[in-house]
């Protein structure tokens, strides 16, 4: 064959060159750069800032699609949702339960996901150890007998017709039914919890008084006949405290009672760990003040209100704690051991920084 003469030699290096320098500025372009500034690279006039500032720019969208997959990943059950789902209800927590009930779960369990197991897709196997814990135990939230009554005692008529919301295994309820001669109708979705209750009603010859219900409260059918009192202690949180005060207004009688307990704030300077905290277990939790101010807005009038203070807190925390310590060996491992010993610890470590309201609010 005829041999190459040097000019004719250079012509493939000057292609790969020029091959490789596209390549380069390719992958120059997918970094953000437009093409002046790529010829620019290429020919060794670097700008050092503007390269900063694309480089910056560049590992941003590599961020937000590392969130982006890990995201996807969660959905297909790959990973964990809590820190998406503790999101999501900090920012939008009525988007966030209507998401929830349009992936099939009822308005009871949505709430559930959304504050207790924080994960779609481990939600059933975390709330059999969340109830094999609670199972045990009495009172399943801040409370006592005399905060029961005391509250009581704030009602400005006998009430005849009582509906609770939230009864858990009836700590309160039975205080109801001893202190009143009302009809009560106590409701859960906790079989569990509701199964406990028609125990004590039986035990202390209350059939005839206490009727349990498994009712979602965030679908409680019309009365036939408005209720007079409405009585919720530690359990509007589960819907939200303001879409609790709207709804169940409408179920109650003119002059009727709603009585509810919430985890409120009592300072506004809380330390880090227990701001951050209640930040992702409790985002909507408020002080006193504002709870009254939105009881105000929809449409109640405030008939007194008080702190269940220190005793109602231990009534429920230290149970718990005492629980917890039983279950150790069943329980090793799980996020539901880590998530209640971390609560236990944060109530150990805040006191005076948040604590249990009672509020007593008359339907104007």
């Amino acid at each position: 064959g005829k041999a190459l003469s040097p000019s004719n030699a250079r012509w493939p290096k000057r292609a790969l060159g020029a091959a490789r320098n596209r390549d380069r500025s390719k992958q120059l372009q997918a970094g953000g750069l437009n093409l002046q500034e790529c010829q620019a690279c290429l020919d060794g006039k670097l700008d050092r800032d503007m390269l900063c500032q694309r480089l910056a720019v560049l590992d941003a969208e590599i961020a937000e699609k590392g969130k982006s997959r890990d995201l996807l990943a969660a959905l297909l059950g790959q990973s964990s949702l809590k820190d998406w789902h503790e999101e999501v209800e900090r920012v939008a927590p009525d988007l966030h339960r209507a998401w929830l009930m349009s992936q099939g779960f009822s308005s009871a369990e949505a709430g559930l996901v959304a504050l207790v197991s924080k994960d779609m897709n481990a939600h059933n196997a975390y709330m059999a150890g969340f109830m094999e814990v609670f199972a045990g135990l009495g009172w399943w939230g801040p409370g006592t007998a005399d905060a029961t009554r005391r509250a009581l005692g704030m009602l400005p008529f006998a009430p005849g017709m009582i509906l609770e919301i939230g009864c858990g295994p009836g700590m309160a309820t039975m205080t109801l039914a001893e202190a009143t001669r009302a009809r009560i109708t106590a409701t859960d979705t906790a079989e569990v919890a509701l199964d406990k209750l028609r125990a004590r009603i039986a035990a202390g010859g209350f059939a005839d008084q206490i009727a349990v219900q498994n009712v979602d409260m965030a679908a409680i059918p019309a009365p036939e006949r408005p209720w007079d009192v409405i009585w919720a202690e530690g359990s509007a949180y589960i819907i939200g405290v303001e879409r609790a005060l709207r709804d169940w207004r409408q179920l109650l009688r003119p002059g009727g009672v709603l009585v509810v307990s919430d985890m409120v704030w009592r300072t506004d300077t809380p330390d880090d760990e227990i701001r951050a905290f209640w930040a992702s277990e409790y985002p909507a939790m408020a002080t006193p003040a504002t709870r009254i101010a939105q009881a105000m807005r929809a449409g109640y009038r405030v008939l007194g209100h008080f702190d269940i203070g220190t005793e109602g807190m231990e009534t429920y925390y230290r149970p718990l704690a005492a629980r917890l310590e039983a279950l150790e060996s069943d329980l090793a491992g799980s996020r539901v051991l880590k998530d209640l010993r971390r609560e236990i610890a944060v109530f150990e470590a805040g006191h005076g920084q948040f604590g249990c309201e009672m509020f007593v609010l008359e339907r104007v």
